[in-house]
């Protein structure tokens, strides 16, 4: 028997007695793997560099090393994570919207796991903690294909969590992970419905649509994030730069860093020259139209790639626009779901953009940044849904369950 299939039928094994286990022992569980990272920072740090020199030796950009680099910090961050996983509430089980029937038939909704979870994703090991234990809180079963960059760690992580699991009487084998980080496994993977009930992608452009076009079992697209900023007439010049400097260099290699820059020409003299400065003063290429470049003496020309690029690096286009329309039409055009924002002092305007602008996440006056389970108050986050059935945004822990109908008679008969 495979690796594959022989984790995906422990999974399918276990998935039923997952999904009845009681919010007291997930709690305990969870509470055990924090205090594992904590214990196991040396360890799971040792691992955590091989990869890191691998990706050295292997030319990986600096914004990807840093998706890929393990502190002390982040794994304290990861352990404070699943902390604040224990104190939400517990959706499965909850039962909603009970109407009593003519008949007297009594029907609600009762939240339910998925069961069994498949997570594909590259080179953030943090995804690996977040994901896995996400998943345990809400009842399911999860396999994790993590990508060949961040094999060591991941393992490592892994390893770590299911021992904290025997301390608990939850099934070690809730928490998984492929070892093989081969296409052909990934490929094999993404057909196994007989064992898995839902598979998330999480990661660049190419995975997702090597996921989307070859996988045989439900997806959920989570999102690459070509993110925008519109800069109305009537922003405010001091906020605008401060939100653009944060959305795009506060960390530039994750999906809701601002990518794509639309300034109203009523504006563009005012706010360009000193964006053009500080952004330079961050070491950012701007790539612009013709106008905006007039008044960006660093900028180079932008072309049509441009708009639609996510750059997950210290790459930013700018564009200018006549009005609100065409600056709506435009993000329209190149966004990829995400993350947008408008910059303005206008209600009518900050409303129209709301309504208008097609994404999972619609900002006004903010900075793309916020977009993040922790920053919406849903603990860590399986990722950033772009597509619209079933979960959109931020998937938390209600995002995790499905349901069924439960239905009370006393002796109804269909006539």
């Amino acid at each position: 028997m495979s690796e594959l299939i022989e984790k995906c039928s422990a999974a399918k094994a276990i998935k039923n007695k997952l999904a009845v286990a009681p919010s007291t022992e997930k709690d305990r569980a969870l509470t055990e793997i924090a205090n594992a990272l904590i214990n196991n920072s040396a360890y799971i740090l040792k691992e955590n560099s091989k990869d890191i020199d691998n990706a050295i030796l292997a030319n990986m950009p600096i914004g990807m090393i840093d998706r890929l680099k393990l502190t002390e910090e982040r794994i304290r961050a990861m352990a404070d994570g699943v902390r604040d996983i224990i104190k939400l509430n517990d959706p499965v089980g909850e039962v909603t919207g009970i109407t009593e029937r003519p008949n007297g038939l009594k029907i609600g909704k009762k939240r339910v796991p998925i069961g069994v979870i498949g997570i594909i994703y590259e080179s953030r090991p943090n995804v690996t903690v977040d994901a896995a234990c996400l998943c345990l809180k809400s009842s399911n079963a999860v396999i994790l294909r993590g990508g060949k960059e961040a094999i060591n760690s991941n393992i490592a992580l892994v390893e770590v969590m299911r021992k904290a699991l025997l301390l608990s009487r939850i099934p070690q084998d809730s928490i998984q992970i492929l070892n093989d980080t081969s296409r052909e496994t990934a490929t094999e993977f993404m057909k196994q419905n007989e064992y898995l009930d839902l598979l998330i992608p999480r990661g660049g452009a190419g995975l997702i649509k090597s996921v989307v076009q070859n996988a045989t079992v439900p997806v959920i697209e989570t999102g690459t994030g070509n993110c925008h900023i519109f800069v109305d007439e009537t922003a405010d010049v001091d906020m605008a730069c401060e939100i653009i400097i944060n959305a795009k260099t506060q960390r530039t290699s994750v999906c809701n860093a601002c990518e794509s820059l639309l300034i109203h020409e009523n504006i563009a003299e005012k706010i360009l020259p000193r964006l053009n400065k500080e952004l330079t003063a961050k070491n950012v290429m701007i790539k612009a139209c013709e106008q905006a470049r007039k008044l960006m003496n660093d900028a180079v020309i932008a072309t049509e790639e441009d708009y639609g690029t996510e750059y997950l690096d210290l790459i930013i286009s700018v564009k200018v626009v006549a009005d609100i329309d065409e600056a709506i039409e435009h993000i329209n055009k190149y966004n990829t779901g995400h993350s947008e924002a408008i910059i303005t002092e206008s209600y009518k305007n900050s409303e129209k953009f709301l309504n208008e602008v097609d994404a999972a996440c619609v900002y006004v006056n903010a900075s793309t940044r916020f977009t993040d389970g922790f920053e919406f108050g849903f603990g860590a986050e399986i990722g950033i849904s772009t597509q619209k059935l079933h979960a959109r945004g931020p998937m938390g822990l209600n995002e995790l369950t499905s349901y069924k109908y439960i239905i009370y008679g006393n002796g109804q008969v269909r006539g």
